[in-house]
């Protein structure tokens, strides 16, 4: 059901939804939730929600079911939009002066003290230079993961660090057990000579957690979610909420599908390690929140979260960029000189994809949630849906242009 707050903060109520659920936006984005509907009338994605905000008023906010149904209260498995915020909470121990970004990760991770590196071959490995907190954040730290093409990538799945499973695994130990199994293989490359996609956030959230003596949920819910009101977001469901958790979708021949490999129903068990890559479930209104916080300076409302310096250095282009680039555009298929790395996510460099674009900061999950925050603009937008894999139906690039557009109509 459609809380008050919406309409009060709607612009116009617009008849779009399916199954009587109404969508609220202004006229002038009307045009942004029809093509996200229509994402869903033509079976690209089993259902889809966004939110568009401004100075952290929202602007517009649609709920659109599909083959799958969800409400204002759904939960989203949003994966990799973990980053950002684990990348924020290490900001904020930078801000509390317990950390700098330059600190070698061996002194907060001592099992990382004597790591190898691939040098042409499994077989043959040289060690490692030091790798940096910063490397962790922007996937320049040589650490890959189990399914990318990596060399290294088959020895994680020997090891039992499969992407997604490994911290429901007794086994493995926690964090705890997985930086010590991630010590004895070798990197990909030499910390701050390449990107890969990896895990350097999960290793991130260890050293959040050494510093601050708290479990990786227990810091982010005090530090973030408790300020920016986001009480439904953690890293697993909570008893009797197994019903607010949106269902899982993947892409196949030319259709949708439920998934029904596990994966669908990991969320709803307590994980033995808060997973900084992708462990979250969130719903749209708080990942909103927590937007609107990256795209107003680190405040959203009275609710401060961090400095507005912190904030802007989260957001704005970290470190050398050059040898990041070529696997970076390959990865995210950015056109050259379009973006750069900032800490847990990208920032565009230009206004290609609308006026006053550039110094957007965004990032998405491997089920097609999305998010972005644009600081000159105090803008935020937030897209949720449940399909697999993020490439299937890439809702959020298609709408990016028409907010701008949006926007410039006001």
């Amino acid at each position: 059901m459609t809380s008050r707050r919406q309409f009060l903060l709607s612009g116009v109520a617009l008849a779009l939804g399916g199954l009587g659920l109404p969508v609220l936006a202004g006229d002038r984005f009307g045009p942004v939730i029809a093509r996200l509907r229509r994402f869903v009338d033509d079976g690209e994605l089993p259902f889809a929600a966004i939110r568009i905000a401004r100075h952290g008023r929202v602007l517009a906010e649609a709920q659109i079911p599909g083959v799958g149904s969800i409400g204002a209260d759904s939960l989203y498995r949003i994966y990799s939009m973990t980053k950002p915020v684990v990348a924020a909470g290490v900001m904020l121990l930078v801000e509390d002066g317990r950390l700098a970004l330059e600190d070698p990760v061996a002194r907060y991770v001592p099992e990382f003290a004597d790591l190898g590196v691939v040098a042409g071959s499994l077989e043959r490995l040289e060690p490692a230079r030091p790798m940096t907190v910063a490397h962790l954040l922007t996937h320049s730290c040589g650490l890959a993961n189990s399914w990318g093409d990596g060399r290294v990538a088959p020895l994680y799945r020997d090891a039992g660090l499969v992407a997604g499973a490994w911290m429901y695994d007794p086994q493995v130990g926690g964090l705890e057990g997985f930086a010590r199994r991630l010590a004895a293989l070798p990197l990909e490359f030499q910390p701050g000579t390449d990107w890969i996609y990896g895990y350097g956030l999960d290793i991130a959230g260890l050293v959040i957690e050494r510093i601050s003596g708290q479990r990786l949920g227990e810091f982010l819910e005090r530090r973030i979610f408790e300020p920016l009101g986001m009480g439904s977001t953690g890293f697993f469901v909570p008893e009797g909420q197994a019903g607010r958790l949106a269902g899982l979708y993947a892409a196949r021949d030319g259709g949708i599908e439920p998934a029904a490999d596990g994966s669908e129903r990991a969320p709803l068990k307590r994980p033995f390690a808060d997973g900084g890559s992708a462990g979250l479930v969130s719903t749209l209104e708080d990942y909103g929140h927590f937007a609107d916080m990256l795209a107003n300076g680190g405040a959203r409302g009275d609710a401060r979260v961090m400095d507005a310096a912190s904030a802007r250095r989260l957001v704005t282009p970290y470190g050398p960029q050059e040898a990041l680039m070529p696997s970076l555009l390959r990865f995210g298929r950015y056109a050259p000189g379009s973006i750069a790395h900032a800490l847990g996510g990208v920032v565009r460099l230009d206004d290609r994809s609308g006026p006053g674009s550039a110094g957007e900061y965004a990032w998405g999950g491997a089920a097609g949630t999305g998010f972005w925050a644009t600081p000159g603009l105090g803008l935020s937008v937030t897209v949720m849906t449940q399909l697999m894999p993020v490439t299937a139906a890439p809702a959020r690039d298609a709408l990016r242009p028409l907010v701008y557009e949006a926007l410039a109509s006001g």
